[in-house]
């Protein structure tokens, strides 16, 4: 590569173009017309290689201009870092100022991730604990519910007649026995309002994985749903418990005060009160330390339950029930009256019951026969003994069903109604009496009726 000056190379191109001309001349006449003279051309050749580059002056200058100031920047400036070592340093200094920084904010992000899991896994975990307490806490309300579901009604119910009654068929047919001085037969049901259920079974826990679970928004609001839930169901049956603890208490103070008020020793109705045949090794009840309010009354409700079970086959020896089924009217009551035959002033020892004949009679006590049969002015007449002194005598009868030494049922038939012996009609003529002496039934009756309405 080489640099020549403009004129060295015009003065070869016009030596050269003549020896050209002079050659060509001898063949075609020289043209008048031609390009414009190379010493008017200025410039700069670049050859290399045997190809050549030509610049204009200009161009060429700004090249060695940049060329000469690019130079000049950078030895000014290898100078000026040379003679400045602070400035270097600032810089890495800066550059490593940067780098630390950017390590603390990944370290800092580091840690907010490891927090945000570490806060996940302890929501899941006290997720996991409130749920685990929620299935324990729905477990005992469901043995609760099943403990108020086998709680028996020891309240003396009465068991419907069989359909060959008539009548009285139709009448207990009308809903649940209740204790009655009016029914023939005692059982012992559950009325429904003793049914206690976990109506919480219809939001019934899912159990999908807790980890999915937990994932879900509002878990705190459906655990808060769930326990609230259970609150409602504790409290029914804290209601229903203690209902049935005050009921169950109730009825034993009344069955003592009619016990009292007929003028019984209790000792003797218990000691006259026969026994199935039950038995066992004794093994105490034991009420854990730590039980709740839920599981204290129920204690109490078991004890108060055997008392009214014991009380219930005592009051099967009184004779408080009517004899006869349908609505209570008497034709005569106990006590001085009129004689129907004589028309004068005479003791009645009993009550007379308006009946039809045929009406079946029904005893009102267990117990067992000692006369059936034809009785002077009674006519056909029924009597039994309930121990302990008591006695039901049943006269007038137009039929006799049982026989002497025969036991007897609370509600057992033993005859029908009719008009036999000193009678001006059907009915039925009904005594009690204590010691085989006449007392007025109606005690007895009113007895019943204070029962029955618990």
């Amino acid at each position: 590569m080489s640099y020549r000056s403009g004129h060295y190379s015009e003065h070869t191109q016009h030596h050269h173009s003549q020896d050209t001309g002079r050659a060509t001349s001898r063949h075609r006449p020289v043209s008048h017309t031609s390009a414009a003279s190379p010493r008017a051309e200025g410039g700069y050749t670049l050859v290399h290689a045997g190809k050549q580059v030509r610049f204009g002056p200009v161009v060429f200058w700004i090249v060695i201009g940049s060329v000469t100031l690019l130079g000049m920047w950078t030895a000014a400036t290898a100078t000026y870092f040379a003679f400045r070592d602070d400035v270097l340093t600032r810089l890495i200094a800066r550059q490593a100022e940067m780098q630390y920084a950017y390590e603390d904010r990944i370290a800092e992000l580091r840690a907010k991730v490891d927090r945000t899991t570490s806060r996940q896994l302890l929501d899941q975990e006290q997720f996991d604990q409130k749920l685990d307490q929620i299935m324990r806490r729905q477990t005992t309300l469901e043995s609760r519910a099943t403990a108020l579901g086998a709680m028996p009604d020891v309240t003396g119910s009465i068991r419907p007649p069989s359909p060959s009654h008539g009548a009285a068929a139709s009448e207990q047919s009308a809903g649940t026995p209740k204790p009655s001085p009016i029914s023939d037969t005692v059982i012992f049901v559950a009325p429904p309002d003793r049914e206690a259920r976990l109506e919480s079974r219809a939001p019934t826990i899912a159990s999908p994985p807790p980890n999915q679970f937990a994932k879900l928004e509002g878990v705190d609001n459906v655990l808060v749903r769930l326990q609230s839930s259970l609150d409602k169901v504790e409290s029914r049956q804290m209601a229903a418990i203690g209902s049935a603890e005050e009921s169950m208490e109730s009825r034993v103070r009344r069955m003592r005060g009619v016990i009292t008020d007929l003028g019984l020793d209790m000792a003797q109705l218990e000691a006259a009160t026969p026994r199935a045949g039950v038995g066992g090794p004794f093994v105490p009840v034991k009420l854990p330390s730590d039980a709740g309010t839920f599981e204290r009354q129920l204690y109490r409700i078991n004890i108060t339950r055997a008392q009214m079970e014991r009380l219930n086959r005592t009051l099967a020896l009184v004779p408080y029930r009517k004899p006869v089924i349908g609505e209570v009217e008497f034709t005569s009551g106990f006590g001085v009256r009129v004689d129907p035959f004589l028309g004068r002033p005479a003791m009645h020892t009993g009550l007379d019951f308006r009946a039809s004949i045929g009406d079946p009679v029904r005893a009102t006590a267990n117990g067992k026969v000692v006369s059936a049969g034809w009785s002077g002015g009674y006519g056909r007449m029924v009597e039994i003994d309930h121990g302990n002194g008591l006695s039901t005598r049943y006269g007038h009868l137009s039929e006799i069903n049982v026989r002497v030494g025969d036991p007897i049922k609370i509600g057992q038939v033993i005859g029908a109604v009719g008009s036999t012996g000193r009678s001006t009609g059907p009915h039925l003529h009904y005594e009690t009496r204590i010691d085989g002496e006449a007392v007025d039934p109606q005690k007895f009756l009113r007895a019943g009726v204070r029962l029955s309405a618990g």
